[in-house]
């Protein structure tokens, strides 16, 4: 029986859930904490000594985003990217679309990696994550069906996959440390260093001289010359991250994540429908014990003067700190969205997630006019701390111009596109032409 048109339209707005807008709304914001870090400062994502300023205020703001943010915006991200191709494909096959739901959701992937390669090559973000996460839309297909304790033992033995990559990682590190040190000796002792030694040599230069204040200073003025010259600068570091990311990181870290946000949907506790305790209990142990491993990892990367050594085995735990937190922030949210309190709030938020897409990109827009020399060219000349003004600001113009834009516009400008990119088929825009779509 051949499906009818209408069993393969998007969702209409009253098909959402509610819950799931909002926490949308939320993780778009606040992934734009630790991302604004990147879009302004050379090499500062992480490690705060490389530039952007690491005493004061811009410590504090260091140690607080790393506490609460660092990994578990992009987790949430993740989570619910997932869990919106599983209710994709759900509400379309039991609509009878059948083979055209497959069809359909691996042209809307396809799309996505297009639009992240031209969001990270031709918008300037080299951290971007839709080419990433079209990448893994693909693996999830595959595993939707699982029932929520198989998906979460899935995700758990990636997450140790991951963990124990990066104990590798640290274990390589400290070979790394120490032939730095044998090069030194070899040098004060007149000695000719072996072939190993001189590749070690040059890749600790390499690394002393991008974190140095000539370095930097050569990368801000990169960023701020114009536009194709800034093209053609980070074009090698968007490659070098679309061809290592995705075996290297993503299965670990954003696969894992999918799943078990598909895991949590089916046990209908991101539709809000669990208890006022469950959510407490959730948002307690969560924080409780992400939380507790975050502060020991901020506590020792300090303690060791941000060595490279105490980032790599802060890398160890990573997973075990920041899915928690994670998990808390879930639980925290749930209480948002189920006390009858901001109500005002809940919709812009809820406007903001409806908008994912188009927010997102949206963020390196404004980035990209503001640091680089396509526009103002102030890349480089602001302190962590100074960078938290545009990330308020941003925060401000989407939490008002969003519920404006969908109260005349159906969807957000690039949903639009990928909707009708996706169904091969123009759908309305406006909220009067509603009626006309068949």
């Amino acid at each position: 029986m051949t499906p009818t048109k209408k069993s393969i339209n998007p969702l209409k707005s009253s098909d959402r859930i509610l819950s799931l807008d909002i926490m949308r709304g939320v993780v778009l914001l606040g992934i734009l904490i630790m991302n604004i870090n990147g879009m302004g400062l050379a090499g500062a994502y992480g490690d705060p000594t490389v530039s952007g300023g690491a005493t004061g205020w811009n410590l504090t703001t260091w140690i607080t985003a790393n506490f609460s943010f660092e990994g578990t915006m992009r987790a949430l991200f993740s989570l619910l990217f997932g869990v919106g191709m599983f209710i994709f494909m759900d509400r379309l096959e039991k609509k009878g679309a059948g083979i055209d739901a497959a069809n359909v959701y691996f042209r809307r992937l396809i799309w996505l990696l297009v639009f992240g390669l031209i969001h990270g090559y031709l918008l300037l973000w080299t951290g971007e994550i839709l080419y990433q996460y079209a990448l893994m839309g693909f693996l999830v297909f595959s595993f939707r069906h699982l029932p929520p304790i198989k998906l979460t033992l899935i995700a758990l033995l990636l997450f140790s996959i991951g963990a124990l990559w990066n104990y590798s990682d640290y274990k390589k590190d400290i070979k790394f440390v120490d032939d730095v040190a044998l090069v030194e000796k070899y040098r004060s002792e007149g000695k000719a260093l072996t072939i190993e030694l001189e590749e070690v040599d040059m890749k600790w230069k390499k690394r002393e001289w991008d974190r140095s204040p000539e370095g930097i200073a050569q990368y801000n003025e990169n960023m701020r010359k114009g536009y194709l010259d800034v093209v053609m600068h980070l074009a090698p570091e968007n490659q070098h991250y679309d061809e290592n990311w995705p075996y290297r990181y993503d299965l670990w870290d954003v696969l894992s994540m999918m799943l078990l946000g598909i895991a949590l949907f089916k046990w209908n506790i991101l539709s809000g429908e669990k208890s006022y305790k469950f959510y407490v209990l959730m948002a307690a142990l969560g924080y409780l014990i992400g939380l507790s491993i975050n502060y020991y990892e901020i506590f020792s990367i300090m303690e060791s003067d941000f060595s490279l050594l105490s980032f790599s085995k802060a890398n160890i735990t990573y997973d075990l700190g920041r899915v928690p937190v994670a998990m808390g922030h879930v639980g925290a949210i749930m209480l948002f969205c189920k006390l009858p309190i901001l109500n005002w709030l809940k919709i812009s938020l809820a406007a903001v997630g409806k908008m994912a897409l188009t927010n997102y990109v949206m963020h390196s827009v404004f980035a990209m006019f503001i640091f680089t020399g396509a526009g103002f060219g102030l890349f480089g000349t602001f302190q962590r701390f100074e960078l938290l003004y545009i990330v308020f600001a941003i925060w401000i113009f989407q939490l008002i111009a969003s519920p404006i834009w969908l109260k005349y516009y159906q969807y957000g400008p690039l949903e639009w596109i990928w909707r009708n990119l996706s169904y091969l088929k123009r759908h309305p825009f406006r909220k009067d032409s509603q009626n006309k779509e068949s």
